[in-house]
């Protein structure tokens, strides 16, 4: 069963259980049990545009409610106990939403009367959208599980490591579930690793420095590695390299020591306890809001600031020959490039050939510059990134190529903030402010390591209430 094919299955049966669980909770409402609405039934389906304006809010509130808590997102790899949780918290706080928003309104001469009326109609209404929705979401999910361990489908599977761990793990894993073992492509070796008992029951596909070629020819989504605690050096390059492939499901084998300090999270109880590594700190409605929350924020910070827009494009025209604005490429997020726009901070033609970063004394930095820089005044023209969707108000901020690779060379982990949109302001640019060298962007990137392992919404406010202490009392480096 193909990807969008399973998609459009969930939304249709989504689309069907929300337009019905409205249609009979408006009849409910509307008419109760009247004997008397029953002949009228036609006139109330084609002529009561009450119950068409109705389902043309409720229908596409339910289907975002449900894509920005991501119930559409890895819809393979569905657990039906999660997602009986899951279906229920959504509808509780759809039904939630929708009775303040519509019908807390409604007219009763007496009140008793209408908060029984108003528990009957919650009570209706949240049984049948529940009922509706999750009875088929059920079924399919049972469907396609039976699908996955009977070996009808399946994923992609590399293993990285070659010796006697890796060939108890391969066992253990066919062991416990046999559907697999077709799945499992191959195996890749490691440098220095002559041991390769695993070859004996895989297939050798190269060695860990082709992993990335490996992936895309294979098609791999799903990565094992099972490495001795000596071999971990060559994971710690591995992992941030593999950051663009988001789709890609990494596990890993736990240590004695793992499960001794209380690190191992896993809700498999049947299949070899595998931790699933994730870069993603923040759950999908978490993401959806701070999208939210970067766009609004922007549009209002553009219209309070225009003044200020204003009196930074005349003085940067006044006080330097040149344009007003600046753009460079910086790299992204997944490493894809883009334009950073700026107010002019130098002369005109202040970096040519090999890139140059400032100093605190530059000379190429004019005298309107310096007072832009220390109020991170010249940022604010990335108020129209944030809108673009290549940034964020927070993240790390984003480098250019010559410079992350030679910070890779001595911190090969920096690839690690491709995982996320670099930002506006950053918890390095708070703590450190500006680098001078690759010495201290590599002595600021412990900062947004922290923040990549400690994100967020409490810690972006936190970041944007610093940030603001800043530019308003100017101490910025």
């Amino acid at each position: 069963m193909k990807k969008n094919r399973l998609l459009c299955t969930y939304l249709i049966f989504d689309i069907l259980a929300a337009l019905c669980a409205w249609f009979l909770f408006f009849v409910y409402r509307k008419h109760g049990f009247d004997p008397y609405f029953y002949p009228s039934f036609k006139e109330v389906i084609f002529f009561d545009k009450n119950l068409y304006l109705g389902g043309a809010i409720i229908l596409p509130t339910w289907i975002l409610l449900y894509t920005l808590t991501g119930y559409y997102s890895k819809i393979f790899r569905k657990s039906r106990l999660q997602e009986l949780g899951t279906t229920l918290s959504i509808i509780l706080l759809g039904v939630l939403l929708f009775f303040f928003l519509f019908i807390l309104d409604d007219q009763v001469q007496n009140e008793d009367i209408r908060q029984i009326q108003l528990i009957k109609y919650f009570l209706f209404y949240f049984s049948l959208q529940f009922l509706l929705t999750y009875i088929p979401r059920v079924i399919i999910t049972s469907r396609v599980n039976k699908k996955i361990q009977t070996g009808q489908i399946g994923f992609n599977t590399l293993i990285i490591g070659s010796d006697e761990l890796a060939l108890t793990t391969y066992s253990n894993i066919i062991k416990q579930d046999k559907a697999a073992a077709k799945y499992i492509l191959g195996y890749i070796s490691l440098p220095e690793i002559d041991n390769h008992v695993l070859g004996t029951q895989l297939k050798h596909l190269g060695s860990i420095d082709q992993i990335q070629k490996i992936i895309e020819e294979y098609q791999i989504v799903e990565l094992v590695i099972a490495v001795q605690n000596g071999e971990e050096k060559y994971i710690e390059t591995l992992l941030p390299s593999l950051g663009q492939y988001h789709d890609l499901t990494i596990k890993i084998i736990p240590h004695t020591q793992d499960y001794l300090y209380g690190k191992v999270k896993t809700m498999n109880v049947i299949h070899e306890p595998l931790i699933t590594i994730s870069h993603n700190k923040l759950s999908i409605w978490q993401k959806s809001l701070k999208r939210v929350t970067d766009i609004i924020f922007s549009i209002i910070a553009i219209i309070l600031l225009s003044p200020i827009y204003l009196f930074l494009i005349i003085g940067v025209k006044l006080t330097s020959k040149g344009p007003i604005f600046y753009k460079q490429e910086r790299i992204g997020l997944h490493g894809k490039p883009f334009y950073i726009y700026k107010f002019r901070s130098m002369v005109v033609g202040a970096e040519k050939g090999t890139p140059q970063l400032s100093s605190k004394d530059d000379p190429r930095i004019t005298p309107f510059g310096k007072m832009m820089r220390k109020t991170r005044l010249d940022e604010i023209p990335q108020f129209f990134n944030i809108l673009k969707g290549d940034m964020s108000l927070v993240g790390p901020r984003p480098e250019r190529q010559y410079y992350i690779d030679q910070i890779v060379e001595v911190a090969p982990y920096y690839k690690l903030l491709h995982t996320i949109k670099p930002g506006m302001t950053s918890w390095g640019q708070v703590k450190y402010g500006y680098a001078e060298n690759v010495e201290q962007m590599v002595e600021r990137l412990k900062w947004d390591i922290l923040y990549l392992d400690n994100m967020s919404l409490q810690m972006d406010l936190k970041i944007l209430i610093y940030t603001a202490l800043i530019v308003f009392k100017g101490n910025g480096k």
